[in-house]
């Protein structure tokens, strides 16, 4: 692989350019195979976006001379926690192709939306950043440059269908960042506590 030739890319989910969103749809099956079949262009159509797009997906890719091998996408809203606001953002569908896995491309582009995120590059203007991952993913995103907040769990879903990450079978650990100054010196409101995300249906958990 030839490091010259990476390039770091970005786009709002929707418009991503055909060529990369159809590779990201084959990243996405590959690691999350769907019950049924998803072939053709008319599937590849209705799968276009993946999320809802009030979260304002921006898809971050790492491309190899027209071959995408890591995307994953960076998701934010408005949440209020213990009586103030703030702008949240985190990471959804972070996937790397099974072929070049192990060679630290998807450690590049989760450190690339990090400093993305943190620098409000791209526009976001987030206060901080906050998502789960699995708990044997916890040591690739600290090396990432994020953090795991102790005994605090995400709450998903909708007030009325609530989708918590402790929720039986999960074994998930929150990660964040915190990047504006409010958000600094309000860290310890977000450890060991239950954090109302919201993030909708669509993405329960982001």
């Amino acid at each position: 692989m030839h490091t010259q030739r990476l390039q770091l890319l970005s786009f709002p989910e929707a418009a991503t350019p055909p060529e990369l969103r159809t590779q990201v749809l084959d990243l996405h099956e590959e690691a999350w195979p769907t019950a049924g079949p998803r072939s053709g262009a008319s599937a590849r159509d209705d799968a276009r976006t993946s999320h809802d797009p009030a979260l304002h997906p921006l898809s971050m890719l790492l491309v190899d001379d027209g071959t995408v091998l890591s995307a994953l996408d960076i998701l934010a809203k408005p949440i209020v926690h213990a009586g103030r606001s703030y702008r949240a953002g985190g990471l959804s569908t972070v996937v790397t192709r099974r072929a070049v896995r192990g060679q630290g491309h998807g450690r590049r582009l989760v450190t690339a939306a990090h400093h993305a995120m943190a620098s409000s590059d791209l526009g976001l203007r987030l206060d901080l950043g906050l998502f789960t991952c699995d708990r044997p993913l916890q040591s690739f995103y600290e090396s990432a440059g994020w953090h795991p907040l102790p005994g605090t769990v995400l709450v998903g879903g909708t007030p009325q269908a609530p989708f918590p990450s402790d929720r039986p079978g999960f074994d998930k650990v929150t990660m964040a960042d915190f990047f504006s100054p409010a958000a600094r010196q309000t860290r310890d409101a977000f450890l060991h506590t239950r954090l109302e995300l919201y993030p909708g249906e669509i993405d329960k958990l982001w």
